[in-house]
């Protein structure tokens, strides 16, 4: 039998296990990624283990989120990261250079080679053709060690396109109607493989921004064939000799196919407060708008830019609206302006940031109270733009750029004639923004600031554990709920001891109080627990504050992964319906907790305490996993 692009490439990296699904593999890792949110963590993380330099072929530090310098913080952060790049064999991204996934892309991407990023959004990078995975950067950082890349082998489901996109329709609305039909939780345990006459017509940055938004499905990630489009986009980038061809074959399989007719998509938008609360345009036409952002995470590309600014040639943005635009990279912005873009986007009224995350992530460009916020963004989860409540619509650049014009959610459509935008056959490119390592870097000191603290010791795993239900949540919890970001919270990331006064702040702010007087206690979750970031600090400051445990219908993938990286148990109950039983409040007591990890399957009676009632849970994890949560992390599994 036929392999599939995915099968093809994780067999090539396979260093453990086999290509059956459900079951542990482990991958050699070629490229890594990290970005400054997260990337002091690794860093951090990776120092901790004692070696010299990285051992991937290729590994890059982006600065891309903390990009506001409103003190010492961020500028430190920068700091550190520079250095230590340098120090350990790392090339260095520096800040204005562009959003990690969208530069990775441009300049580093290699169809057929393995790409783990401790950002969500690496899966961008599956649009060139690499198997681009995101996940918590203790992942990245025993990679970039040269350790494997451990994961669940996912099911490989093929998307079969058919037909072209309509004028006004784009990339961004092919992922949304994924969304649509199935939902955040419909990619867990999936590789997306997409495939069929379609796909040639899509561009390589139409296909990373589907690639971008599989992240919000809660797929591993998802991935395109390397043809001639990818070897079209290389070519423009001058690395034609990066390119191969890699079409899965005749015979392939997948375990099961969705059809997608691009002909008969439309614009499509989605609607507060979740990625996948999709509907037509059309269906939600004529609410006013106050602010419009086209960029940022996904769709800030040059064809992505250079629509807008054909769009509003000899147009002005509604005087209601403030417009604006984030660049995915300094390459775009560049392009654009060689292209005559930035004019017609500052004769609009524009206001064009930095190339950067910014919005995405509450740093900056947050909406005013009680008003309607469009943003090509991947994500609008409650609060995440800064305000809260808010009201966020995702959409393509297509519908934001009419909306901006007409001041009101708009069907691009009636724009008029679709602008005709060829990407450059020959990008003008711009490396200086880069920082090489040198072979020789024994002279090279890492330099920290006082905000930068080291990463914090964890002991083993207690045999019981009692305490409390701090916080009993529902279904979809998102990192974003469990450790918020935005300006005021994202510099501390480096500071574990000052992040832990924000955790679960959106939804209790006297949490990390709470935690500490009980010195831990229990986290109970619905479906989904852990959705969204990839963030690590989601687990970390929980662990950081005693939190050994938390209990849920299920788990997201990266999250479920770093909780075990952490420490933190991650139980599910045996009878989900046992979940309606238990009560915020409610003292747990969970005894023999190290016999039961040294057994497989890992099952044990969790007792209410005064009450007596018995509660089975379950720990699902494998071999490997059951010896890092014994040790109490990965990092004292790895240091012993």
């Amino acid at each position: 039998m036929g392999h599939t692009v995915a099968e093809k490439i994780i067999e090539a990296h396979l260093v453990k296990g086999k290509l059956e699904s459900g079951s542990e593999i482990g991958l050699r890792i070629d490229h890594t990624l990290t970005q400054d949110a997260t990337g002091t963590m690794v860093f951090l993380e990776f120092m901790a283990m004692g070696i010299p330099r990285v051992k991937t072929e290729v590994s890059v530090s982006y600065v891309d989120h903390n990009l506001i310098q409103a003190d010492f913080k961020n500028a430190d952060d920068h700091r550190f990261l520079r250095t230590v790049a340098a120090k350990y064999g790392v090339i260095y991204s520096r800040p204005g250079n562009g959003i990690s996934h969208q530069v990775h892309l441009e300049r580093f991407s290699v169809p057929g080679k393995t790409l783990l990023g401790s950002d969500s959004h690496t899966p961008t990078n599956g649009g060139s053709s690499m198997l681009a995975i995101g996940s918590g950067g203790l992942d990245v950082a025993m990679a970039m060690a040269g350790h494997p890349f451990y994961l669940i082998m996912p099911q490989i489901v093929g998307v079969r396109l058919t037909g072209t996109l309509e004028p006004w329709v784009s990339g961004k609305d092919v992922i949304l109607e994924m969304l649509r039909r199935l939902t955040v939780k419909g990619g867990v345990g999936k590789i997306f493989e997409y495939f069929g006459p379609g796909v040639q017509s899509l561009s390589t940055t139409d296909r990373a921004t589907i690639g971008n938004m599989g992240a919000e499905l809660g797929a591993t990630t998802s991935i395109f064939p390397s043809d001639h489009r990818t070897r079209e986009f290389l070519e423009s980038q001058g690395r034609l000799d990066s390119w191969k061809e890699i079409l899965a074959d005749d015979d392939a399989r997948y375990s099961s196919t969705i059809d997608i007719d691009l002909a008969a998509l439309e614009p499509l938008i989605a609607c507060p407060s979740s990625p996948d609360n999709v509907k037509k345009v059309s269906e939600v036409e004529g609410i006013s708008v106050s602010q419009v952002i086209i960029g940022s995470s996904v769709n800030s590309s040059f064809r992505d830019l250079m629509i807008t600014a054909k769009a509003v040639e000899g147009r002005h943005c509604h005087p209601d609206v403030s417009f604006e635009i984030n660049p995915g990279s300094s390459q775009a912005l560049l392009n654009v302006a060689q292209a005559g873009g930035v004019s017609n986007l500052i004769l609009s009224g524009a206001r064009i940031h930095q190339s950067g995350c910014l919005g995405c992530i509450g740093m900056s460009q947050a909406p005013a109270t009680g008003t309607v916020s469009l943003r090509t963004f991947p994500r609008n989860f409650p609060g995440r733009s800064g305000t809260f409540p808010d009201n966020v619509y995702l959409c393509s650049p297509e519908t934001a750029v009419a909306s901006a014009i007409f001041g009101k959610i708009s069907d691009p459509r009636k724009l008029g004639v679709y602008p005709k935008v060829s990407n450059p056959a020959k990008y003008l490119i711009n490396d200086e923004n880069f920082l090489f390592p040198e072979k020789d870097s024994s002279e090279v000191q890492v330099v920290t600031g006082p905000n930068i603290k080291p990463f914090p010791k964890m002991g083993p795993l207690e045999d019981s554990l009692e305490g409390v239900i701090l916080l009993k949540l529902g279904d979809n919890i998102t990192t974003d709920d469990i450790m918020p970001a935005g300006s005021k919270i994202l510099p501390f990331r480096s500071n574990i001891e000052a992040l832990s006064e924000f955790v679960f702040s959106n939804i209790d702010t006297g949490f990390h109080l709470k935690a500490r007087s009980n010195r831990g206690g229990f986290i109970v979750g619905g479906e989904n627990y852990g959705q969204g970031s990839s963030r690590e600090h989601a687990a970390i400051v929980p662990r950081f504050l005693g939190i050994s445990a938390k209990i849920a219908k299920n788990f997201a993938r990266i999250h479920k992964a770093n909780l075990i990286n952490f420490g933190i148990l991650p139980i599910t109950f045996v009878n989900p319906s046992d979940y309606d039983t238990v009560l915020q409040g409610d003292t747990l007591m969970l005894r023999g907790l190290r016999n039961a990890l040294e057994h497989s399957p890992s099952e044990f009676i969790a007792e209410v305490l005064p009450s007596g009632k018995k509660i089975p849970l379950r720990i699902d994890v494998t071999d490997r996993e059951r010896k890092i949560l014994l040790a109490g992390g990965l990092i004292n599994l790895a240091t012993q």
